[in-house]
């Protein structure tokens, strides 16, 4: 049986996508395959690095990269992350499922660098609860 593809994305593809690529290779390791990427790329993100390594997960080799064409055949799955994505997404192949699954960007909050890295740590949950969602989905589907 061929592994379902997941592609996450969001506007800049250094926080939420990043994070949820991080989640989903520690939660469901090699039942599925995983790749995240942003509307636009605006590079790594060293919050976001920091926060998942406190639960472990290294995402400091993942890139940030731009979405294409080619991304968007690979996905059996697409999670959006943002509005901005939802709205701005290209055309996806006709049997790639979309599921819109919204969160607030970490890297926009303004404050003291205890309330930044709360704010970050507080998306860091949001996005892991969004992943084991969709990864149930997945292993759901997958059982029919």
């Amino acid at each position: 049986m061929e592994k379902i593809r997941v592609m996450f994305l969001c506007t800049g593809n250094s926080c939420r996508s990043q994070m949820a690529e991080g989640w989903a290779r520690a939660i469901a390791g090699d039942d599925v395959e995983v790749k995240s990427a942003g509307i636009e790329a605006h590079g790594q993100n060293q919050h976001a690095i920091q926060i998942m390594s406190e639960v472990g997960i290294d995402i400091s080799q993942q890139e940030s990269i731009r979405v294409n064409g080619e991304m968007l055949e690979w996905a059996d799955l697409l999670v959006t992350l943002c509005d901005n994505a939802e709205e701005q997404c290209p055309m996806l192949n006709p049997e790639t499922v979309k599921v819109h699954l919204p969160l607030a960007d970490p890297a926009k909050m303004k404050g003291s660098d205890v309330q930044v890295m709360d704010e970050f740590r507080e998306t860091r949950e949001k996005v892991r609860q969004r992943v084991e969602f969709v990864l149930e989905q997945v292993a759901f589907s997958a059982a029919m």
